[in-house]
């Protein structure tokens, strides 16, 4: 029974994670239908970000700009549907930005490296809008008369194209009739999906000025029917959260449940907020020192919304000061946003198992450097992970030889003592201190790698590399289900010949011998939904276990300990 006992639950254990993973998929709230709404509403200003919303400002609430309004208009409208008839364009290497002038705000990004699907020319658009659904960056100043992310600017220009090697910025101009000015720039960089925002403001006035600036995202939640099952694709808010004065960070983030019973309010120094799409993120980054307010709330109209507020300025008649914050908006590519901001690789969340999965990700993209295949590395590192715990499976094996070599005085005593179950384990015991030999020994190979497995899965999961990665004939995705279940038939194979190998059939009953015949079936029709690089993965996994079964095994016949 012992034999027998851990495969099933470590067999279940896994049905039962994924089933969770399945069970809070399904849970999550639909999107509501939103109908379509008119473009021109202006928003009301009854729950914007005021200046006193600012860090460091006590008091000096600024009533002329009391609210930014969520976003919606005074009937919960959507943001503007239809951009400008002069939105202005920006084409890099590797986006397509556009930007309407009224608000100078991104209300679409194009990622021109990630096709909507495989085999497609069209790019994936993260940042869009539409009517019935929405995913945008707003910004603006907060002051009295300062542009908020609803006024007219004006543009040079309706078209901006990165030459090859070159940066590129696209200003934005607004004035006011008692002199104040403010250019609203947008920076790009060849090759990168950090967009820096300055904003350059003049105070010809006849008064001093106080200004902050502020940065939201807003979007709806997005439509998750016809993902794959047992699979959870988070979407919502993420934020870089300091837990205390001494400068530690955390990485939070909640889903748009969460945000709707849990609200965030707090002032830190630096961090990062945005707002995720299982490969994706859109996060306002403030300048590291500053003291900046991070907010995520449900929208007042429809939608969510995480804000950054900054400090407040004071620019005095006749001078000019200059706010600044970064915008990343692409693919959580981790080796890249490491280097943007402190945390921001953290987005690639793979919970508790992270310290696992982060060095897993590590040799995997190192190999990949060199077979500059995905499929291929998946294969190498599984050699690479089976060799490091050949002694284990030794050890597992050399257990399972000694049960089958005690089998038959394991099966006497049973007899012996019948109902008496503390007398017959009593008697085990004593027969395995006799013999030197622990039943259990064979778990521990199974309970190491297990973790090892979830950590890959994760990393199959939530890896962007791994998007669209093709293999080698009819797999075109590693992230996606085989299409035609050939890798979910070959791993059912696999483990049958495993099984067959190990031998475990012949200590356990009828009734265990059935369940043990039926593994290999279930496990393989419940793996048709898995990304086909994690099938792969245990597929040769399987194959490396059956070739060192039958080396060990041939070793243990040398030392008496063969099956016959």
């Amino acid at each position: 029974m012992e034999s027998i006992r851990f495969p099933l639950i470590a067999a279940l254990a896994v049905v039962g994670f994924f089933m969770y993973q399945a069970w809070k998929t399904d849970q999550s709230p639909a999107p509501e239908p939103q109908s379509p709404s008119p473009i021109e509403q202006i928003a009301a200003d009854d729950d914007v970000p005021s200046l006193d919303a600012s860090p460091s400002v006590a008091n000096s609430a600024d009533d002329s700009n009391a609210g930014l309004a969520d976003e919606a208009g005074e009937t919960g409208q959507s943001p503007r549907m239809t951009a400008s008839t002069d939105t202005v364009v920006v084409t890099t290497d590797v986006m397509r930005a556009f930007i309407d002038p009224q608000g100078g705000n991104l209300v679409r990004v194009e990622l021109l490296n990630y096709p909507v699907e495989a085999d497609s020319d069209t790019p994936l658009a993260l940042l869009h809008q539409g009517n019935r659904s929405f995913f945008v960056v707003q910004s603006g100043l907060l002051g009295e008369g300062a542009p908020t992310h609803k006024v007219a600017y004006r543009a040079d220009r309706s078209r901006y194209t990165m030459q090859p090697g070159q940066s590129l910025s696209v200003p934005l101009r607004w004035t006011d009739a008692d002199g104040r000015q403010v250019t609203k720039t947008y920076h790009f960089e060849p090759g990168r999906y950090v967009v820096g925002l300055d904003y350059s403001v003049r105070n010809d006035a006849a008064t001093p000025w106080s200004v902050s600036a502020y940065g939201q995202v807003w979007r709806t939640e997005a439509d998750s029917s016809g993902g794959t099952p047992f699979v959870r694709q988070f979407d919502g808010a993420a934020w870089y959260e300091q837990k205390d004065a001494e400068g530690k960070y955390r990485f939070r983030k909640a889903d748009f449940g969460k945000i709707d019973d849990e609200p965030l309010d707090v002032t830190q120094t630096g961090g990062w907020a945005g707002m995720m799409q299982h490969y994706f993120i859109a996060a306002l980054i403030p300048p590291a020192e500053q003291t900046v307010r991070l907010v995520t709330k449900p929208s007042s109209t429809q939608g969510y919304l995480t804000q950054l507020i900054g400090e407040k300025a004071e620019v005095a008649v006749g001078s000019s000061t200059t706010l600044s914050q970064r915008i990343y908006i692409g693919p959580k590519l981790q080796k890249r946003m490491e280097d943007v901001a402190p945390g921001l690789q953290l987005s690639v969340d793979c919970g508790l198992l992270t310290p696992l999965s982060e060095p897993l990700f590590w040799i995997m993209d190192k190999v990949h450097s060199v077979v500059r295949n995905w499929g291929l590395a998946i294969i190498l590192v599984t050699l690479a992970i089976k060799l490091v715990f050949y002694k284990l499976s030794e050890a597992q094996y050399r257990s399972m030889a000694k049960m089958r070599k005690f089998a038959p005085r394991i099966q006497s005593i049973k007899d012996r003592y019948g109902d008496d179950r503390q007398k017959m384990q009593q008697a085990m015991m004593d027969l395995y201190k006799k013999e030197g030999f622990n039943p259990f020994a064979g778990c521990w190979p199974m309970l190491v790698q297990f973790p090892v497995f979830i950590a890959l899965y994760w990393v199959l999961l939530e890896s962007v590399e791994l998007r669209q990665a093709p293999f080698f004939l009819w797999i075109h995705d590693l992230s996606a289900p085989d299409p035609f279940f050939v890798l979910p038939v070959l791993f059912g194979i696999s483990m049958f010949f495993q099984q067959k190998l190990s031998g475990q059939a012949m200590t356990m009953d009828p009734m265990q011998q059935k369940i043990m015949s039926a593994m290999p079936i279930g496990l393989a029709a419940f793996f048709t939904f898995f990304p086909s690089g994690l099938v792969l993965y245990w597929f040769v996994s399987n194959l490396v276990g059956i070739a060192q079964q039958w080396y060990i095994y041939r070793k243990l016949e040398h030392e008496g300990l063969g099956r016959k």
